[in-house]
């Protein structure tokens, strides 16, 4: 039976490029290939991460609560020992006086911004179009597929640092080019940032959020990668918050992405409205991982495990990845992002001949698996050659596994830019021999 789809229907069930490569990646598996995967986004299962998780839940299993967490529906705001936790929490470590209207707890984050997206984003009653801006872009594939109206999402291009010795970049918000303004009805960008791993300085960030306080516009800044948890910043920054801020976070990459728990932080009636949004939707998130999560808040055991585990393992594997990619990558203009957080590399090769997804059948064929750049540029209106020039490669392989990696993409890209030239040489000799 094929349903008739709506509208909506038809935009929902589209795959978007990571998804689109994750079926790929599938559909290869099925067919008896093995590769090399430096695409996926699921956290590497650390065993001290595991092992405090496990901990949690026999907490829950032997406490007289078990029952009314998971034989009752909860409270669409929350677990009410959850929010006690992160309340304390955050009130405490970064001297805020946050009280229980001031938060909310979704099922997973992006949960969270599809609320915003359609709750602050999309037309008004009055048929006026209210913008989600994304300020700099590249960011999270995700935002591309969450309004439902999808001319509602725009985003600007940055300015880009680059260090041609050094191999490296770094995207910074054009504010000589970025408007907020009446037509705006909400800010969203990642810090840390998946994909490219860059953090926002803290006057960039409270630059962008001044600008959109002047037409009360509210700040959504996605700290899946953030302290305190899972405190995956390689350089120093501290979480801002603000009136017109909203800090959402996530424990997936504190080792939970199976319970899907996200928590918004930020003003009473933005908070309010997005509750109202989830009650309609789902009524509340798994109260199961919001019960363990109250755990290992309450106790300091998250806090502690995501600076002294979870962020040195992704930080090594980051070394590795550079250290690769100066041993092996031929004589091209090529940049490895700045790496300030994350789990992933993010990878430009400036002089790109071929499009990323054609590069990305080319290393398909050697065995490696990454996730072409393009997709990570939602809401950019112009055609930018920047955005068919870079890839993003997950740090969750092995040590090995990355260095073979790089040693094949390195071997791609020598032979795509080499047969290139062969064929502008060619096609010179042509024009001068006619």
């Amino acid at each position: 039976m094929k349903p008739a789809l709506t509208q909506f229907g038809n935009q929902m069930s589209h795959l978007s490029g990571v998804r689109a490569v994750m079926k790929d990646i599938v559909e290869a598996a099925r067919a008896g290939k093995e590769f090399i995967n430096l695409s996926a986004g699921n956290p590497v299962i650390l065993p001290e991460v595991e092992q405090m998780w496990r901990d949690c839940t026999a907490k829950l299993l032997s406490s007289a609560e078990y029952g009314e967490v998971v034989c009752r529906y909860g409270a669409s705001q929350g677990y009410r020992p959850l929010i006690e936790a992160v309340l304390n929490d955050f009130n405490g470590r970064f001297g805020l006086n946050l009280s229980d209207r001031n938060i909310l707890i979704t099922p997973g984050s992006q949960s969270l911004y599809f609320y915003a997206a359609n709750a602050l984003g999309g037309y008004t009653a009055e048929g006026e179009l209210k913008q989600m801006v994304l300020p700099l872009s590249p960011d999270y594939t995700g935002y591309g597929g969450i309004s439902l109206t999808p001319e509602a999402v725009k985003a600007y291009k940055p300015a880009i640092e680059m260090d041609e010795k050094g191999h490296w970049f770094k995207y910074r918000p054009d504010f000589n080019q970025l408007e907020i303004n009446e037509k705006t009805g909400f800010v969203l960008f990642s810090r840390p940032c998946n994909p490219t791993g860059n953090v926002l300085s803290d006057d960039e960030v409270k630059r962008i959020a001044a600008m959109a306080s002047t037409y009360n516009v509210p700040v959504l800044v996605d700290s899946a990668y953030a302290p305190p948890f899972p405190s995956l910043n390689f350089t120093e920054m501290t979480p801002i918050f603000g009136d017109n801020i909203v800090h959402c976070t996530s424990l997936s990459k504190a080792g939970l992405p199976g319970e899907r728990l996200g928590i918004a932080l930020g003003d009473e009636q933005v908070i309010q409205a997005l509750e109202s949004f989830q009650t309609n939707l789902c009524l509340h998130s798994s109260r199961y991982g919001q019960a363990i999560a109250a755990h290992a808040i309450r106790s300091g055991a998250l806090a502690d495990i995501s600076t002294r585990v979870i962020r040195p393992y992704y930080q090594a594997k980051f070394a590795v990845l550079e250290s690769a990619l100066q041993d092996v990558m031929p004589d091209v203009p090529w940049f490895l992002h700045r790496g300030e957080g994350s789990i992933f590399g993010w990878l430009w090769l400036q002089d790109l001949p071929i499009t990323d997804w054609e590069f990305y059948e080319l290393l398909k064929q050697k065995g490696v698996l990454v996730v072409p750049g393009s997709p990570f540029f939602p809401g950019i209106r112009e055609d930018w050659s920047h955005t068919r020039q870079c890839f993003r490669i997950s740090l969750t392989a092995s040590d090995q596994e990355l260095v073979t990696a790089m040693r094949q993409l390195a071997e791609v890209t020598e032979q795509t830019c080499r047969q290139s030239n062969s064929q502008t040489t060619e096609r010179v000799a042509d024009l001068v021999a006619g």
